[in-house]
């Protein structure tokens, strides 16, 4: 029993000095380091919104419309009189989730069916490939867009229109990874104790692929966020008034000449965090790669 408690122990203090090690080489990059320090920035100005601000993001005084930046509305106010500082931090929350929702579709779907895509081969990996194929004929964007108008306009099909768009991305990642992991001998040794292909597939090739699947899933979350505010912008995104980075730059563009303030700052805002998650993903992709170590 103490062998067994001592192994678990030091299984644990392995996997700790592995996260430790990962965390020194991203700490290593610089631009991953930035784009890691504006996430948490953007994180905590989020969570902190309705103690920064004093406004509504929602509610309207045409009294205050169009009012350019200044320490009252440091980011101007639209042209219904919100603030826009406001609805940007109350945006990031349903901007960051669409991104975040999006890409948990694309794992909860294309994580399985890259997995027994390259697992078992044969006419399962070939019909699986063929869809990923169908789907890879779409732009992302293009594919999200019809989907939308193919199901209406509201945050739950906008998650679904975009995640959709991510399942190709993963299946490829994680067929590829599974094709040399399937080869090593840890995985013959559990065939050859007679592990069934579900207990091998699951419990001995999936936890050792997470890392390319990690670092898929930090690059795909700008492109969702990117994805997301292209809808809003057109209007097929959250449906107003609810504050969404997109739709904030749709509702700006007809004033983008008389209060450059509406488009500016959410085209920042979104720019910001694509930019971030792309650094964060690099960095993620160079610290887990295992020729790096």
């Amino acid at each position: 029993m103490d062998g067994i408690k001592n192994g678990h122990v030091a299984l644990r203090g392995d996997d700790d000095n592995r996260l430790l090690d990962v965390w020194k080489r991203f700490r290593r990059r610089g631009p991953a380091t930035v784009g890691f320090a504006i996430l948490i920035l953007l994180l905590a100005l989020t969570a902190a919104a309705p103690f920064l601000v004093r406004y509504s993001p929602t509610v309207q005084d045409l009294s205050q419309s169009l009012l350019s930046p200044s320490a009252t509305h440091p980011f101007g106010t639209d042209h219904l009189g919100r603030d826009i500082l406001t609805r940007i931090l109350f945006g990031a929350r349903l901007s960051l989730m669409l991104g975040v929702l999006a890409v948990g579709v694309g794992l909860v779907v294309g994580v399985p069916l890259g997995a027994i895509s390259g697992y078992y081969g044969g006419w399962v990996d070939m019909l699986i490939q063929r869809l990923t194929d169908l789907l890879l004929s779409f732009p992302s964007f293009l594919l999200a867009l019809s989907l939308v108008a193919i199901l209406g306009v509201g945050l739950g099909n906008v998650i679904l229109s975009v995640g959709i768009g991510t399942i190709p991305s993963f299946i490829r990642v994680v067929r590829a990874a599974v094709l040399v992991v399937r080869e090593q001998p840890f995985v013959e040794s559990a065939r050859a104790a007679g592990a069934s292909n579900w207990r091998i597939l699951w419990h001995h090739i999936i936890p050792n692929i997470m890392a390319p699947v990690i670092v898929q899933a930090s690059l795909g979350m700008g492109n969702t966020i990117l994805m997301a505010a292209g809808l809003g912008f057109l209007g097929l995104g959250v449906k107003p008034p609810a504050p969404e980075w997109g739709s904030m730059l749709g509702e700006g563009r007809q004033y983008i000449f008389s209060a450059w303030h509406m488009t500016t700052f959410p085209g920042l805002a979104i720019f910001l965090a694509v930019v971030a998650f792309n650094l964060v993903g690099d960095g993620l992709r160079d610290a887990l790669d295992p020729r790096l170590r």
